[in-house]
């Protein structure tokens, strides 16, 4: 009897190469931290930093030089989710494709479940 994995959190190709690139031009060994705080138009809105800490209860998602941390309680929001790095005539933007979002703003960083 076979098991599927399923992740919950995931990177698309475009969210690789750029977080890689982030990453491999900053100083020490950092990841990119997504997580979610309350606040703009929609309730929630997305977080992105750089840090080289990491706690024991995050979600660590490695994959071709990128890294991406993810705590619990976001991870609960994102669940399902697919990072993706979008570079249009609107401008380039992370942009996160949340199955758990019923609602999203216009800029696309804010969300309500």
């Amino acid at each position: 009897m076979s098991e599927t994995v399923s992740k919950p959190v995931t990177l698309s190709d475009s969210a690789t190469r750029r977080i890689s690139s982030i990453l491999s031009k900053s100083e020490g060994n950092p990841s990119l931290r997504i997580s979610i705080e309350g606040g703009g138009c929609s309730g929630f809105s997305y977080k992105y930093d750089l840090t080289e800490t990491r706690e024991d209860d995050d979600l660590l998602i490695e994959r071709d030089g990128a890294r991406v941390l993810v705590d619990p309680v976001s991870l609960a929001y994102l669940d399902g989710s697919v990072i993706d790095f979008v570079d249009d005539l609107m401008g380039q933007s992370f942009q996160i494709r949340n199955p758990n979002a019923v609602a999203s703003c216009g800029c696309g960083t804010s969300f309500s479940v």
